[in-house]
Order: C-alpha cells, then sequence, then structure tokens
C-alpha cells in the first residue's frame, strides 16, 4: 500500500513538473513574439508618419501658417496611429522613448501634424524627464497654452499654435533665459536639419572616407 501511495505521488510531481516546464517554455514564446511584434509595428509606425509627412497628409506645410480646423475623424484618416493617439487624444509616450530625446543636431522642429515651425535646436537642453525638452518656442504663436487638472495635477498642456494638436505640457523649471520647460513627446515632431549643418556633416563623412 504505502508503494503504491509513493508511486502515486512521484506520478503526480513528475505531471506537475512537466506542466509548469511547459507553461515557462509558452511563456518564453510568447514574450518574443511580442517583442518581434512591437518591433515590426514600430517600423510601419515610422513608414506610416513619413508617407504622412510627405504627401498623405493635405495641410502639412512648413511655410503656410493659416489656421487649421479638422474633426479628429479627418485626422484618423491621415494621421499615423501614434501620432492621432498623442496629438489628438492627448496621449503620452514613453520616457526615453523618443529619438529626439538625446539629439544634438542642429536645425528646426516642427509639428508633425501640420507642419508648423516650433522649435529652434539651439533652445533644445538635456533636462533628464526623459522626453525631448526646450526653453523658448520659435515664436509666440507657435504654441497656445490650456490649463490641465487631470490626473489630479495642475499643469499647463501646450498645443501648436496652427492646428492645436496636443504637444506636452511645460513647466517653470528650465534653464535661462526662460526659465520654462517645455516637455514634448517625440512622437508629435518632425526635424529637418540645418542646410548648412547638414552640407558641413556631408563634407566631414566625405573627408573621412
Amino acid at each position: 500500500m504505502g508503494q503504491i501511495l509513493l508511486m502515486d505521488a512521484f506520478v503526480n510531481l513528475f505531471c506537475m513538473t512537466k506542466y509548469l516546464w511547459i507553461c515557462a517554455v509558452s511563456a518564453l514564446l510568447q514574450q518574443c513574439s511580442y517583442s518581434q511584434s512591437s518591433t515590426k509595428n514600430k517600423v510601419m509606425s515610422d513608414n506610416e508618419k513619413k508617407d504622412a509627412i510627405e504627401g498623405k497628409n493635405p495641410v502639412y506645410s512648413h511655410t503656410d501658417s493659416s489656421k487649421v480646423v479638422m474633426s479628429d475623424e479627418e485626422w484618423k484618416k491621415i494621421l499615423p496611429k501614434d501620432v492621432y493617439y498623442i496629438a489628438r487624444q492627448k496621449g503620452t509616450e514613453r520616457p526615453w522613448s523618443s529619438q529626439f530625446e538625446n539629439s544634438q543636431e542642429i536645425g528646426t522642429y516642427y509639428c508633425a501634424v501640420c507642419g508648423n515651425p516650433l522649435f529652434k535646436s539651439d533652445t533644445k537642453f538635456e533636462s533628464g524627464c526623459g522626453w525631448p525638452s526646450f526653453y523658448e518656442p520659435i515664436t509666440k504663436g507657435s504654441i497656445i497654452y490650456a490649463p490641465d487638472n487631470t490626473h489630479g495635477m495642475q499643469r499647463t498642456e501646450v498645443m501648436c499654435g496652427r492646428c492645436k494638436s496636443h504637444l506636452g505640457h511645460v513647466f517653470d523649471d528650465g534653464p535661462p533665459p526662460t526659465g520654462l520647460r517645455y516637455c514634448i513627446n517625440g512622437v508629435v515632431l518632425d526635424f529637418d536639419k540645418a542646410k548648412e549643418a547638414e552640407k558641413s556633416y556631408n563634407e566631414n563623412k566625405k573627408n573621412d572616407q
């Protein structure tokens, strides 16, 4: 009788160990699939954004300063999903996920939704907050402001002065001369490298070869 009970216990232990092993392998495979899926989606998102900037978006312009008034349904048809989420649904990207967070290139940052000039690169600074930060917009009209009391906090929202898309928030802990920190989601930024800087970069790259 004792041997039968011992055998049953051994079989149960073996089955439980096998079950746990299968669960662990399954979880690992799911994690791999999720990582690959995330990477693929990110590439597609970048392509969508590029497509929108190059012609899919009829209101995108670096020179047209006329106000843009469109419904969210209209924006949803022409904007990449990540841009729409941040710009029109007031979302927030993950900290330290923006390609512009540590960028030191010389040029101009534009609204990725409508092309409105927002910030010069020489007003960008390292704030350590995880999002691209600037201490001053190009013009007073580049940005518009609104109180934001969501999530139990009192903040000041910043939006594009042309299309009223959500960009981020502004805080009063920035460097001189303004003392302001415009904390901006990189997803809703488009960047154009300064022509002279680009020419110098290409020449230096050519000389190094």
